[in-house]
């Protein structure tokens, strides 16, 4: 909920100022006359507090007005809306998962359509005989009443996920807003001590004419191959969409916000790589690569991945890492049947959906250094996994789920810098792993002796841990059978006795009644 370093510098350190050296800032509503009081907390600090310090120097160095007084205090003022809305937000809760959401604006759907042709029939209903006219329209009014009512009880809870997750992403705007305003306080300052450092070279003329020249040259050489790295590039034409014939497109290094719908027109494009760019989306008709095999858009912007991508059913690699996703697709998993190399990292993801258990082609999935709670547990059927990063989800990640020992082809994992306190009981069926790293987890099991010794000795004492789990639930199996036993023994015993018993019984009285006279209750068997 606070601001990422990484991702609003200028806001994250102005908010630990706040906190950390300006006593004149306090934590409670401000009042007329009160000095400027705000809100708000210091941003957590890694694992590793000196990595902050150095973001700090950093900027610091690139950014030296930040430490004139008139200008922190100018830029506290415009933060005080940050704070108000993160207060909000505390109180309201965490963002919900993006397949919760999902579920909910699909249920709200399915109730409105429903609600809707209730409605319609309503409408249609003819008016029976005998029933006056405004006596009939109050009845089907009441009818409407009654309908409306129902489904928004019916729709509540899903409108306040759908309603907390929108508040949420308004927030993540408040502080992209909030950010870029104090960039233009800080710049406004800097041209009035006239010292302005424009760190973004200008465009090189050169650019423009050698994508011109492509274009220009691109029908009559069919080009199947463009690289433009490092061009600084702006925009890209249009008109790229017709070099229908071109495979591999390269447009990583340079300084593009938005890729174009005509990008579909590349029907034949195989390999498409926009890494290391300024874009916060990409375009839905991107959905219409169908031979794309390797799509990278890292070191990008990235919010979200458009739906449609789960279109691309040919993608073999897919590089979404350095980005702000919170989420991906829903249907990913159901659609990308073909993936074997999925790189999410250094993101703000909060959980993977359950759906990605379903890429069976999958060998390699690193999701290091987001905010994942837990796995699907349904991980276990990602049976050709080879390799899996779940390292440096810091306090998010505790636990693993027991299918993890169903990952038989498993050979790396790493798994450190987290809050995992014990290693699933199945951990000891992982007998192709050669690579594992504990570091940095609060491990009871295994003990950190045994971590000491090295994945051998981990697969060797949880192998033998969950072979005593084994043999455990045999002997209570066992025991609960002779228990079974021994009672249905003790029964077919005193079933016995007591049919013996009625046979003396019934000797006795017949002998006393006479051979005429016996009981015919006495005759029936226990």
């Amino acid at each position: 909920m606070d601001p990422n370093p990484e991702n609003f510098p200028i806001l994250s350190y102005v908010i630990s100022q706040i906190n950390s050296n300006l006593p004149l800032f306090e934590t409670k509503p401000a009042t007329n006359s009160d000095s400027l009081k705000i809100d708000v907390e210091q941003p957590p600090l890694p694992s590793d507090d000196s990595s902050s310090y150095h973001m700090d120097g950093v900027l610091i160095d690139r950014m030296p007005y930040l430490k004139h007084p008139k200008v922190l205090a100018s830029m506290t003022l415009a933060v005080s809306n940050v704070a108000e809305a993160r207060t909000v937000l505390q109180t309201l809760g965490d963002r919900p998962h993006h397949e919760d959401v999902d579920t909910c604006r699909a249920k709200i759907a399915d109730i409105d359509a429903r609600l809707s042709k209730q409605l319609e029939e309503i409408v249609l209903a003819p008016r029976p005989e005998g029933v006056d006219r405004l006596q009939w329209r109050a009845q089907q009014a009441e009818k409407e009443k009654k309908f409306r009512e129902a489904a928004e009880k019916e729709k509540h809870i899903c409108k306040a996920v759908v309603q907390l997750d929108e508040m949420h992403e308004a927030y993540e705007k408040l502080l992209r807003d909030a950010e870029e305003r104090l960039v233009k306080i800080y710049d406004s300052a800097a041209t009035i001590d006239g010292q302005l450092d424009d760190s973004i070279p200008p465009a090189r003329e050169e650019v423009c004419e050698e994508v011109v020249g492509i274009l220009q040259q691109a029908p009559g050489k069919g080009l199947q191959r463009v690289e433009l790295p490092e061009r600084q590039l702006r925009f890209l034409p249009e008109a790229f969409g017709k070099l229908r014939g071109l495979v591999v497109l390269n447009l990583s290094t340079n300084q593009l916000e938005v890729i174009p719908d005509s990008i579909a027109g590349l029907e034949n494009l195989v390999e498409l790589n926009l890494s290391s760019n300024l874009l916060e989306s990409l375009p839905d008709s991107i959905g219409l690569l169908l031979n794309l095999k390797v799509l990278d858009a890292s070191g990008n912007k990235l919010e979200s991945l458009p739906d449609s991508i789960c279109h691309c059913r040919s993608l073999v690699e897919l590089d979404a890492s350095f980005n702000n996703l919170t989420y991906l697709p829903t249907n990913i998993g159901h659609e990308l049947l073909n993936l074997r190399r999925l790189l999410v990292h250094l993101n703000k993801i909060r959980s993977l959906p359950t759906s990605i258990c379903e890429m069976r082609s999958l060998s390699y999935l690193d999701v290091h250094f987001n905010e994942l709670s837990g796995l699907p547990h349904s991980i276990g059927k990602l049976t050709n996994l080879e390799i899996l990063n779940l390292s440096r989800n810091f306090s998010d990640l505790t636990e693993l789920p027991d299918t993890i020992g169903d990952l038989t082809n498993l050979k790396e994992f790493d798994i450190s810098n987290n809050q995992i306190h014990a290693l699933p009981d199945t951990f000891g069926r992982l007998e192709k792993l050669t690579k594992l790293n504990l570091d940095q987890n609060p491990l009871v099991i295994p003990p950190m002796e045994v971590v000491s010794g090295g994945v051998e000795a981990v697969k060797e004492f949880m192998a033998k841990r969950w072979l005593d789990i084994l043999l455990e639930e045999e002997q209570k199996s066992m025991l609960e059978q002779n228990n079974e036993e021994s009672q249905t023994k003790w029964l077919k015993r005193s079933t016995s006795w007591l049919n013996n018993l009625v046979s003396v019984v019934s000797e006795s009285v017949t002998g006393y009644l006479g051979e005429g006279e016996r009981d015919p209750y006495l005759e029936q068997q226990l």
